[in-house]
């Protein structure tokens, strides 16, 4: 039985003095309960101090948005590995359909940067997903295969336990839009049975594959119900120490 996570991606909100206040809600909206969940926030660079020592002392988990593919250098504006781990990190979230999207960071580089993560001792949140035309046009497996296969012909199965997916259906990303659970359900096989073919079933079985389209209180239980979806990579309601604390219970209660 795979432990779900409940993960928050707070993107380019809450710099230090709003992210300790936000974090501080969350711990408290999660005082005295038994979570059996992973749950995990990541905030912009500046605000992971912060978190990280709101955090202190809870089950409640600090991680990166994004990371370098060197150790340290002349490359302004970045951030290494070895920084998040002296912050507190636990996780790095790679690929988001905003870095490829915005930053035109492809296939290699991610797969860079998934490797790097796993080398240096932090778990890795790999994102993958297609855009709406693909969906439509049918070509959604074929994008989601190459997504995944750049990544698994760098990482073996030695990384399994330090190894989450989050699917993107990034048509359903601040649109309003969700995919069904039918929908969510049917790619999370998908890429399960791509890990299967990697690595073998027995450790396909272990890996976590989180939805990351608009999850919110009013459709977790139907998505976090699915057989293959392990949690949620959640932008908007992590923004709210009540609506992500309402989405843990909900995932509490599955």
């Amino acid at each position: 039985m795979r432990t779900l996570l409940i993960a928050g991606n707070w993107k380019m909100n809450a710099g230090p003095t709003e992210a300790k206040e936000l974090a501080d809600g969350m711990v408290a909206a999660r005082q005295g309960k038994d979570d059996s969940s992973d749950i995990l926030i990541c905030p912009p660079f500046i605000s992971i101090p912060a978190v990280a020592e709101s955090f202190s002392g809870s089950h409640l988990k600090v991680g990166a948005q994004n990371v370098h593919t060197e150790d340290n250098g002349a490359f302004t504006g970045e951030t290494s590995t070895s920084m998040l781990n002296d912050t507190g990190c636990e996780y790095v979230i790679v690929g988001h359909s905003e870095r490829r999207e915005y930053f035109h960071e492809d296939d290699a580089l991610i797969a860079q940067k998934a490797k790097k993560v796993l080398t240096d001792d932090l778990k890795v949140i790999v994102c993958v997903g297609e855009k709406l035309e693909d969906r439509k046009s049918g070509n959604h497996e074929n994008i989601v295969r190459t997504q995944v296969k750049a990544v698994l012909d760098h990482v073996d199965a030695n990384n399994a336990d330090n190894f989450v997916i989050a699917y993107e259906p990034v048509w359903a990303i601040g649109t309003g839009e969700t995919a069904t659970p039918e929908q969510a359900q049917e790619m999370h096989q998908f890429i399960r049975s791509l890990l299967a073919d990697a690595w073998g079933e027995d450790e396909a079985e272990k890996i976590r594959i989180l939805y990351g389209g608009s999850m919110k209180p009013a459709n977790a239980e139907e998505l976090l119900s699915q057989t293959d979806v392990d949690g949620g990579l959640i932008g908007g309601a992590s923004l709210k120490a009540e609506s992500f604390s309402d989405i843990i219970d909900i995932a509490e209660s599955i």
